[in-house]
Order: structure tokens, then sequence, then C-alpha cells
């Protein structure tokens, strides 16, 4: 299931300064600001509390992702095979348009869903979709008001 704009390639680190550090040494960029993130998430046995320590780097309306995880009781971030190096690939993201319909096509889907962040009235909802057995990883979506996105920018 591949559908919106993709605008995300995100990877899992141990040590998120050493990452982010490494893509300012290249030239990717000002140094970014980390911050911690807290939320509910649902997953298929029950709604669960993610935590992380997130950057970002954007290049226009391209974005990498730095994510160190802090609370991970699904161990979703524990999959992302080790490379031997500071960061290890994880998931690539896209943005819809219609949360309702996109939903409706992922029930279709025969890829299950691993954790879910949803609720009425939120700026921002993401699913993810364990793709590893099709593509090797898995497949982020989001849906976010303009003002979250522009929001999510500055970050």
């Amino acid at each position: 299931m591949i559908e919106g704009r993709h605008f995300q390639v995100a990877y899992v680190c141990d040590d998120i300064e050493a990452a982010a550090d490494g893509f300012v040494k290249r030239g990717y960029g000002r140094k970014p600001r980390i911050f911690e993130v807290t939320r509910l998430a649902d997953t298929p046995g029950g709604e669960v509390t993610i935590s992380n320590r997130l950057c970002f780097f954007w290049y226009g309306d391209f974005m990498y992702e730095l994510i160190q995880p802090l609370i991970d009781p699904i161990g979703m971030y524990d999959l992302a095979p080790d490379n031997g190096g500071p960061m290890r690939f994880h998931h690539t993201a896209s943005r819809v348009d219609d949360w309702d319909g996109f939903r409706a096509r992922v029930a279709a889907q025969d890829l299950p869903v691993v954790m879910e962040g949803a609720k009425d009235g939120d700026e921002l909802k993401f699913l993810y979709i364990d793709a590893r057995e099709r593509c090797g990883h898995f497949l982020e979506f989001a849906w976010l008001t303009d003002q979250r996105w522009q929001q999510l920018k500055r970050a």
C-alpha cells in the first residue's frame, strides 16, 4: 500500500546527538532542536504509551527524521536492523489528504497496522503499516492540518 506524498525517511538511533552531529558535520543543515514526544497509540494489543526523542532535518518539503526510542512497549523501533552505524533505517512516511478514506483503504488491504495515533480533533494523525515482507521496512502515513505541517517544518 503506497499512496500520498512521500515526505520523510526515518532512522532509529541509540544516541540522537551523535546521529544529528553526523548530519551537521556533512553539511546537511544547522544543529537541530532535539525534543521529546510522549503520546498514546493504538496497537493490535491495545493502547500503549510511546515516548521518543526526535529531531528533523528539512530540505524543502522533504524531512529526515531521527528517532531515539525511550518507551517502546511493542518493540517497534527494535525491529530496525543494526548496520553498525549511528543510525538504522526504519521507515518512509507519506502525507495523505483524506484520513477517513485512507483509513478505509487500509482496512481493505492485507498488510498489518502496527501502531496508530488518530483521535478525533487531532491536528496530526499517523499510522504505521508493517510492510517488511513486501519492501523491507515500515510505512508511515500521516494526515495533518496545514497549520500543523508548518509547525512541524519549524521544529
